[in-house]
């Protein structure tokens, strides 16, 4: 993991990465709750303990300003733009049609995360390069938007916030090896963005052809 760094060392950059843990359900009681309890029913089918569940959300500074990137409800949002640039359904596609069961993934330049000083071991710097700042945003208008806790892409895991941050990274060019979830915690839906990124990026393969004859 690298040391957050000095603000007055970034401010003196050109671009920045920083990547936020925030624990499932900060600041909502009701969804910390039901993230306990659909942990509780994972761990028991998959024989394991259980864990603290995270999302996700990138702060991506370039010279040009700063964003906040990340997945949330519809609802709520108001009038006030927030830099949404994309939407899905949550739960199902015929649900979707109601606003109360949306999500929009938003760029906000300015913006700020909800709940920022619950995040744990955040944020990290994932990386001081402008390239890949650049990079980054250039890609949010462009992730999938399939329905929010499936698996329409087949990946094994659900489409969540975390993919659409992890499909981000992988899309960019960012080595996620090294990203992991805060001790003793968990962060569902990170391999499905995983997986869908590094999918769109390896070529198909080609059935063998025989040899031609001279």
């Amino acid at each position: 993991m690298r040391l957050r760094m000095p603000t007055a060392t970034l401010s003196a950059m050109n671009g920045s990465v920083d990547l936020y843990w925030l624990p499932l359900g900060a600041g909502g009681h009701s969804v910390r709750f039901n993230g306990r309890v659909y942990e509780a029913l994972v761990a028991t089918v998959e024989r394991r303990k259980r864990y603290d569940l995270y999302h996700s959300a990138l702060e991506v500074r370039i010279p040009d300003g700063r964003f906040v990137i990340e997945m949330t409800p519809v609802v709520g949002a108001g009038e006030h733009d927030h830099g949404a640039v994309a939407e899905g359904a949550v739960g199902s596609r015929l649900l979707g049609r109601m606003s109360l069961f949306r999500y929009e993934v938003r760029c906000w330049r300015d913006g700020q995360i909800p709940d920022a000083a619950e995040a744990i071991e955040s944020p990290r710097l994932l990386s001081d390069d402008p390239a890949l700042a650049q990079r980054i945003l250039d890609l949010v208008p462009l992730v999938p938007t399939p329905t929010w806790g499936r698996d329409e892409l087949s990946t094994g895991d659900m489409w969540n916030s975390n993919s659409l941050i992890s499909w981000l990274l992988v899309s960019a060019g960012f080595d996620v090896a090294q990203v992991l979830a805060p001790r003793g915690g968990r962060a569902p839906g990170w391999d499905a963005g995983v997986a869908v990124a590094t999918r769109a990026s390896t070529p198909p393969a080609v059935a063998p052809t025989a040899a031609l004859q001279p």
